[in-house]
């Protein structure tokens, strides 16, 4: 039921005559990770699940780990202009209005139609590795011909700073081997400005390397064209439980190791007690790549300078940061930073010549910190905000991490481990009085549309995480994989008790978005489109 899991969204989509066309569900973890991470979202059309080949698209971003998390997922049976609108402001809606900073979505006409409608103001591009792969098979003579062909043109797209340098590169590789008259080539030069990296890095896209968030998808390995329904929605519940438990990792890892220190600098001391362990590792690298870089001032006064920064042994490639000193804001022409939110090396060599010796808390992005998820999730004055779905997930998750430090200390010695022992005993005879002194509130009846509950009747879903039950022909109830094992299942809490029956709402294409069809106590909703 809904209330299993207060904070699971779905909604699906009806054509002219009834049938489904589409779906898209977000669970409350992957709500909860949208509000701490949704600044930039990658949409993967590249899916094919079932022998229909119906396309499965998933909406997913980067952790404050750098490892890909999802936010979303859609079915879809119609992939035309108006699908795409309909699942955008779906998509929007589950994740109460906050719009991206940036979007990455195949390229495909009848998307980018939709995002520039529905994401105004986010910047929008296409994946840069989608657009290459079909030059796997378009340019495969040449690699053959020319084995280095393939680095260069990788270092051309990915490694470039400038557009000057981007089509500086470009045109040598064609010069070089001789490739003018290739039309798919001169096709993707054409444009240009839709993938390349270059021409986006005035936008954030929490990309902190060149291979970062683009070279692979959430579900690869999981999901492919000979997924069945039925199993597809089982690997879909691994690769989450995968997922969760990698980033558990990363936070374990992060909090109870100390990151080895290559320079007396106390930025570098401010930044491991401040970034995860992955984002220290990059900008740990910049600050140990000033000590080979030179800045002179080239301009400026007591209020604002500019510097040229080169390379010791490579003056010819040279950067240009400009310097605000009352404001302590830095602008290199690189524009690491607005790209990825990780200060760069030119940035950071200019500090050290100004005597600037810690970050300004500006170029300290909450979103790649430890404390990234802090501070949401913590009770208010109000029961009804106490009680919201993001607030429950989050303090789980708040408690984990101080649980898993806290295990780590207790478990030095025998002493502290008993110590730690005792403490825990005492603090759940605390929590189970505070338990008695707190009204039971019950849980919040989610939207499972997008819109408010209908009709004054109470809002119901499918069970916590658990969208299989609106296919067909799936008796089976699908339970959670443990991690440890080759495939067997093993059943959860959220297993048992699941309902059979369940109202559903749906949209029809042609109404507007508040005209919802409620079709109570549906035992599945089959596919009209030749399959079943």
């Amino acid at each position: 039921m809904q209330a299993e899991n207060p904070g699971f969204f779905y909604a699906i989509q009806l054509d002219d005559d009834n049938r489904m066309s589409n779906v898209f569900w977000a669970d409350a973890r992957s709500r909860v990770a949208y509000s701490h991470f949704g600044d930039a979202i990658t949409f993967d059309t590249n899916y094919r699940v079932h022998q229909y080949r119906v396309p499965f698209a998933p909406f997913t971003g980067v952790n404050h780990h750098g490892q890909m998390i999802l936010f979303g997922c859609a079915i879809l049976l119609d992939e035309s202009e108006a699908s795409f609108l309909w699942l955008f402001k779906t998509f929007l809606t589950a994740m109460n209005d906050r719009h991206p900073a940036s979007i990455i979505t195949d390229r495909d006409k009848a998307i980018q139609v939709a995002v520039s409608q529905v994401f105004p103001e986010t910047r929008h591009c296409l994946n840069k590795w989608n657009v290459l792969r079909a030059g796997q098979e378009k340019l495969a003579h040449i690699c053959l011909s020319h084995p280095s062909f393939q680095v260069e043109l990788y270092n051309c797209i990915n490694l470039t700073e400038t557009i000057e340098e981007f089509e500086f590169s470009w045109s040598s590789l064609v010069d070089k081997y001789d490739l003018k008259g290739q039309e798919w080539l001169q096709s993707l030069y054409d444009s240009r400005a839709q993938w390349v990296p270059v021409y986006f890095r005035d936008s954030f896209f929490a990309e902190i390397s060149p291979n970062h968030a683009f070279d692979a998808s959430f579900f690869d390995g999981y999901v492919n064209q000979q997924t069945t329904l039925p199993m597809f929605f089982r690997q879909y519940e691994r690769a989450l439980e995968v997922s969760f438990q990698r980033e558990l990792e990363a936070d374990f890892d992060t909090i109870c190791t100390t990151p080895v220190l290559r320079t007396p600098s106390p930025m570098e001391k401010q930044a491991a007690d401040l970034y995860t362990k992955k984002v220290f590792t990059k900008f740990q690298e910049e600050l140990v790549e000033t000590f080979v870089y030179t800045a002179n001032r080239i301009e400026g006064d007591a209020t604002v300078s500019t510097f040229r920064v080169a390379k010791f042994e490579d003056d010819d490639k040279e950067y240009t940061v400009t310097l605000n000193y009352g404001d302590m804001i830095a602008n290199c022409s690189c524009q690491m930073f607005e790209y990825s939110g990780v200060l760069c090396r030119h940035v950071l060599t200019v500090f050290t010549v100004t005597n600037v010796l810690t970050l300004p808390p500006h170029y300290i992005l909450g979103r790649w910190t430890v404390k990234a998820k802090a501070g949401h999730g913590i009770a208010g004055p109000s029961t009804e905000s106490s009680s919201k779905p993001e607030i429950l997930t989050s303090r789980y998750n708040n408690l984990c991490r101080e649980a898993i430090k806290y295990a780590e200390e207790g478990a030095v010695a025998s002493e502290t481990y008993s110590a730690a022992l005792a403490a825990l005993r005492e603090g759940i005879k605390k929590v189970a009085a505070a338990k008695k002194n707190v009204a039971k509130v019950s849980p919040t009846n989610s939207q499972v549309s997008g819109t408010a509950a209908q009709d004054g009747k109470k809002a119901s879903a499918p069970a916590s995480d658990a969208p299989s039950l609106l296919w067909p022909d799936q008796e089976e109830v699908i339970r959670n994989f443990n991690l440890n094992d080759n495939g067997a299942s093993t059943q959860s809490v959220a297993d048992l008790n699941l309902p059979r029956m369940f109202p559903v709402s749906v949209q029809r294409d042609d109404g507007p978005p508040g005209n919802l069809v409620i079709l109570n106590n549906v035992f599945s909703v089959k596919f009209m489109h030749g399959f079943s």
